[in-house]
């Protein structure tokens, strides 16, 4: 067995950490991190901290992940999947031979029919590939050739939070450790004054009662915690309790915090507890993050150019438009996983309406993302991921109109789309059927997805595994195939 392997296997047995000799170990493994073996983890420029010494397997081509989620579910036949011949369909019954039996969500199982809703949004292509994309997209129709679209995706998952929590941690049922705690374990850290796993939320014009989002998914699962993900606030310190409290100077903290690693350190030794190492490192990160963090969200010195690339919300704390420069700002640094979850894009009914107040707030900004990007010459080594949970279908829910329907969950197909580090540029992978509503070419699972997503960052998905419960987990769980067709 893998030396490597047989010291992970012997810091997670309670009888073990009872010992000495696994509690030095396991302090030993995480101050050393990948330098004491001589690795550089092909990290380039920057010298990593942590993370396992054998990972990456391979040369990566990104070094770090900047994923936008879609909390709600876009849907794709009127953003990403055209579908001109549906409109001689319009309101006819969807046939049962495309439905074919497809469970359905208890919002429209009682329907007495199914109307076959065409998105009433025009298509138009763009670039040199010629790729279409709805109108209410401008911004993105402008670096079209730098998306590359994946139109049959699928998951298991057919009601939200099962779905999210799928996307995020490769499971259904909630406790897994979340991708970007997977790549912290795996891969460590770039810069040691600000965590490895960022997450910022945000809503904008849509539906305030939305979905709701738990911090179990950024959580770190049975992965120690210092990998889990740090929230940025929309309002007040970025990070909670990152300003000193009133009367307490930066010299004072300094001292608290001293005496406070030493009273930790003393229950270390009698616990033998490791939650209680990653809780002295995570004070000395936040420490240090009293400095980091402000100026990282100080966005005044940035150019005015770049920030009317980002459209007139980037002067709004919380907002998406925000979230996004502070995304490439945190890129820039080192931060080895961003997340951004914008909500509202559940659209059962209004869709229409609603669907234009969501592209205005994301299509400037995510452009604008890519763009700041690959001027900066950050792209080539960033992977950038937009999508939702699931689909929507293409019946309409309720009452469809000329102006107006709604859409129901639909987990069978829906577009996501990715830009960046690894995967080809200006091209749609996959296919569906002219009701976008069955994958007719290539399908993608949501472990295909992690799969392919890992070994761009040079990590071979069967291999970055931490043994809990007597067996080893992974985030592709027994799944997950590369999606060869969208690496570059």
């Amino acid at each position: 067995m893998d030396p490597l392997i047989q010291l992970q296997d012997a810091i997670n047995r309670r009888t073990f950490l009872k010992g000495g000799a696994g509690l030095g170990l396991t302090a030993l493994f995480t101050l050393m991190g990948s330098d004491a073996f001589g690795f550089d983890g092909f990290s380039g420029q920057r010298k990593r901290i942590g993370g396992i010494p054998t990972v990456p397997h391979f040369k990566p081509k990104a070094k770090r992940v900047i994923y936008l989620h879609q909390s709600g579910a876009p849907s794709q036949m009127d953003l990403f999947d055209p579908k001109p011949e549906l409109d001689k369909f319009r309101g006819q019954d969807l046939p049962e031979s495309i439905r074919n039996g497809q469970r359905l969500t208890g919002m429209t199982s009682g329907q007495k029919s199914f109307p076959v809703a065409p998105t009433i949004f025009k298509f138009n292509k763009h670039g040199e590939s010629g790729l279409e994309i709805t109108e209410l997209m401008p911004h993105l129709g402008g670096i079209i050739d730098e998306l590359c679209f994946i139109r049959s995706m699928n998951t298991e998952a057919i009601n939200h939070d099962p779905a999210v929590t799928f996307f995020q941690t490769g499971s259904q049922l909630a406790g897994r450790p979340s991708f970007g705690s997977w790549m912290s374990y795996g891969l460590g850290t770039e810069n040691r004054d600000l965590p490895a796993f960022v997450v910022m939320t945000s809503t904008g014009t849509g539906r305030k009662d939305d979905q709701p989002l738990y911090d179990r998914l950024w959580g770190s699962g049975f992965l120690p915690t210092e990998h889990q993900g740090v929230k940025f606030r929309n309002s007040g310190d970025p990070v909670l309790y990152l300003s000193d409290p009133d009367g307490m100077d930066k010299a004072t903290r300094r001292e608290m915090l001293d005496d406070l690693s030493g009273l930790n350190k003393i229950k270390l030794l009698t616990a033998k507890d490791p939650e209680i190492s990653t809780r002295i490192s995570q004070y000395e990160l936040a420490f240090r993050m009293q400095t980091s963090v402000p100026e990282l969200t100080d966005i005044s010195k940035e150019p005015s150019s770049v920030k009317e690339m980002y459209g007139p919300n980037v002067h709004i704390p919380g907002s998406y438009a925000y979230n996004c420069l502070l995304a490439r700002r945190l890129s820039e640094r080192g931060v080895r996983f961003v997340q951004l979850f914008h909500m509202g894009w559940d659209h059962h009914d209004g869709l229409p309406r609603a669907i234009r107040g969501q592209c205005e707030d994301t299509d400037q900004p995510t452009a604008a993302l890519i763009k700041d990007l690959k001027q900066r010459g950050l792209l080539d080594e960033t992977l950038v991921v937009w999508g939702g949970e699931f689909g929507r279908t293409v019946y309409s829910q309720g009452e469809l109109s000329m102006k107006s329907y709604g859409r129901d969950h639909h987990p069978r197909c829906f577009t996501i789309f990715m830009a960046g580090a690894g995967v080809k540029k200006g091209v749609a992978y996959g296919k569906t059927d002219d009701y976008s509503y069955n994958i007719v070419e290539n399908p993608v699972s949501v472990h295909d997805l992690h799969a392919t997503m890992l070994n761009i960052l040079g990590i071979d998905h069967t291999r970055l595994t931490f043994r809990y419960q007597g067996r080893d987990f992974r985030l592709t769980d027994v799944s997950g195939n590369l999606v060869s067709g969208i690496m570059a």
